[in-house]
């Protein structure tokens, strides 16, 4: 009886033991994972509020989250309740990683939503000093910002928090950063132009990526074209035409056919020829690609706007793919004005009825509202009687004495001077510079006597 009753209980520990070992071995539940790198984010937390305080704390954290960055973006589905922790003006640069990582991975519409409230936020409220210390990081976040605000189809909402990071990353009024074009582009499908030219009034002197150049002079002059600042848009269209580029860029080319139109408009002519500092890619390529716009010029410098519509009606599919349609009727819109134009330099008075038969108009209340229009944008001065329907066309009135002008004019001067001396400078820089020396030195005559000598001998044979 004793010995079976040993052996019984020899049976049950050895199954204990079993149990025990099978309990071992076991891999522990899945939520131990989790709870321990939801740890390691609590305390990252609490880095960032102890580190966000002097100079010397913020560069010890970023030297610190740059290591744990790639885990962060590994749990970019959970780190959006941490971001409730922390202050977007005091821990700026920790918000910044956070926000980073959470926005890293795809995003949906509902989610962007969320995303575009929580990055308006930080953006208008960070600190300048911490978020240039990661400008790539801050950069890549804006950029998927803007993404986020066209994903909702709000990119109204999109404006004014990326005008304050332009600002805050921009080193001064001069650089040209990565956000300009996003900016600018914002600003056009927002249609808010004004808000947009208050970017372009910046004189640019410094520029890393030539293609944020391109975009920038590009998105620009369609917001100048926008608000009718045709000479501002003619400046920003020119500098993409005329750009150091070794191959012809669709920027270039899409910007090349409004120039064509934007010139019309405000010039009422169009050379296809571009001047000598112009690449010669693109001085070979730009006709071949826009023909129809070449065509169109060389029809309006005929000055017959019968010609004109047609030709306009049977290039509308291209010109409307372009999306450049509404230009090239404001192209044909011009010419009625050039004519009119024309006509004050021949006639003191002239019936409306007469200016729609000269100008080929349908009556002469559309002469009426063309000359009305054109007095209002100062484009002609005249009266109109309305009992007889004549116009009187007077000599500019301005006599260029009064305060304002006087103002605007040593307002122009004073740029003027500041460019030139910001011009010596750049000179002065690149003739020490020993890249370009070094290809200057290549390309030159290998004795220049001009170079020892101020005044050039002349020697008798």
């Amino acid at each position: 009886m004793e010995a079976g009753k040993r052996k019984t209980e020899e049976e049950q520990q050895t199954l204990v033991d079993r149990k025990r070992k099978a309990e071992i071995s076991e891999p522990p539940p899945p939520t131990t994972t989790t709870t321990v790198t939801m740890n390691a984010v609590e305390s990252l937390v609490t880095q960032i509020q102890g580190l966000s305080g002097s100079p010397n704390d913020v560069v010890a954290l970023h030297a610190h989250l740059n290591k744990v960055d790639e885990a962060l973006r590994g749990e970019s589905a959970r780190l959006l309740p941490f971001l409730d922790q922390l202050d977007p003006s005091i821990h700026s640069l920790g918000y910044l990683y956070l926000l980073d990582a959470c926005t890293s991975g795809p995003v949906s519409k509902e989610q962007a939503t969320n995303l575009v409230l929580i990055t308006s936020r930080f953006l208008t409220s960070c600190s300048t000093e911490q978020i240039r210390l990661a400008p790539e990081k801050f950069t890549g976040m804006c950029k998927r910002f803007k993404d986020q605000v066209l994903l909702i189809e709000a990119p109204m909402r999109g404006v004014a928090p990326l005008l304050v990071a332009v600002r805050k990353v921009q080193p001064s009024s001069e650089h040209l950063t990565s956000l300009h074009p996003d900016f600018l582009q914002l600003c056009l499908l927002a249609k808010c132009y004004k808000t947009g030219v208050s970017l372009l009034e910046d004189d640019i002197f410094e520029v890393t990526q030539p293609r944020d150049l391109f975009l920038y002079c590009y998105y620009g002059g369609m917001i100048c074209i926008g608000q009718k600042h045709f000479q501002k848009a003619l400046e920003l269209l020119h500098n993409v035409v005329t750009a150091p580029m070794t191959s012809i860029n669709a920027i270039a080319v899409e910007a090349y056919k409004k120039y064509a139109l934007v010139s019309l408009i405000d010039n009422g002519q169009f050379s296809p020829s571009l001047p000598k500092y112009a690449s010669s890619s693109a001085q070979r390529n730009f006709k071949n690609f826009c023909q129809p716009y070449i065509e169109l010029a060389n029809t309006y410098s005929n000055g017959k706007i019968a010609e004109l519509e047609t030709f306009v009606q049977k290039h509308r599919e291209k010109f409307d793919s372009d999306n450049n349609l509404g230009l090239v009727k404001q192209v044909v819109s011009s010419m009625y004005k050039r004519n009119i134009q024309r006509l004050t330099q021949t006639y003191l008075t002239l019936s409306l009825q007469d200016i729609a038969n000269t100008v080929q108009l349908n009556s002469a209340k559309e002469a009426e509202m063309h000359v009305l229009q054109m007095i209002q944008d100062g484009e002609i001065f005249a009266t109109i009687n309305q009992k007889d329907g004549m116009v009187r066309f007077l000599e500019d009135p301005e006599q260029y004495k009064s305060s304002g002008v006087i103002e605007r004019i040593d307002s122009s001067i004073q740029r003027l001077m500041t460019l030139s001396k910001k011009l010596t400078n750049m000179d002065e820089q690149m003739s020490c510079d020993s890249l370009y020396l070094a290809k200057a030195g290549r390309e030159r005559q290998r004795f220049d006597f001009d170079d020892f000598d101020s005044v050039p001998q002349k020697f008798n044979m």
